[in-house]
């Protein structure tokens, strides 16, 4: 372990303090990274929002889901962001692990809060980009899944499956069932109507796994 007391003065040096702790991990794995990120989490409790964005700015080429938990994980630095901070974090998400930690860590949240607009996910969804279209998707998780704080929304959740029924992008129709199956929880009945409407333009791993855990709970559940 690295003895680092950080300054509120230089967010580049914090970053670099925890990049070299990072690396010098004999396993890196999530459980381990995560050990790091909370010891540095506790020791910027009291920095002030802004730090703490800059933080998470240097730390996002290499980083990417460790600056979104920080973020996340600070109270008043989360509650500062909106739009443009949630949109500059999502610049150059480009993998599946990418769009679901920044999806379920920032934007979800965020726009479950209020602090972004439906306008802006939606517009997500018109993206010609593979990976905006599942981070809008993703998004709607945290509407309804009650870890998150989600009560259930099936008018913002089914707006954004609307939109996307006939992509055959798989990481857009993996999302999709996973949007439809957390909405499952709160309101089966709108997932059935959806799933009846749209019978003949939804992909069928989406009716597959949306129609199993309606009936058993599960997505895939097992044989006898």
């Amino acid at each position: 372990m690295i003895n680092y007391m950080p300054t509120f003065n230089n967010a580049e040096e914090v970053a670099s303090a925890m990049d070299t702790e990072l690396r010098a991990l004999r396993v890196r794995n999530t459980p381990n990274e995560r050990t790091v990120l909370l010891r540095y989490a506790g020791l910027l409790k009291e920095a002030p929002s802004g730090f703490i964005l800059d933080v998470a700015r240097a730390l996002l080429k290499e980083h990417r889901w460790l600056a979104y938990e920080l973020i996340a994980g600070h109270k008043a630095a989360f509650r500062s962001i909106g739009e443009a901070e949630v949109e500059e974090f999502g610049q150059g998400i480009s993998s599946w692990g990418e769009v679901d930690s920044f999806a379920r860590t920032l934007a979800g949240p965020a726009w479950l809060r209020g602090q972004v607009s439906d306008e802006m996910i939606l517009r997500w969804a018109n993206s010609a980009d593979r990976w905006w279209r599942r981070a809008a998707l993703v998004s709607t998780v945290a509407l309804n899944m009650r870890s998150h704080g989600g009560k259930g929304d099936s008018k913002r959740t089914l707006a954004v499956c609307r939109l996307l029924v006939n992509d055959r992008d798989d990481m857009v129709v993996k999302a999709m069932s996973w949007a439809l199956r957390e909405l499952v929880v709160h309101d089966p009945a709108a997932v059935r109507a959806f799933l009846s409407e749209y019978e003949n333009v939804l992909a069928g791993r989406v009716k597959r796994e949306v129609g199993n855990k309606l009936v058993t709970g599960l997505k895939n559940p097992r044989r006898k």
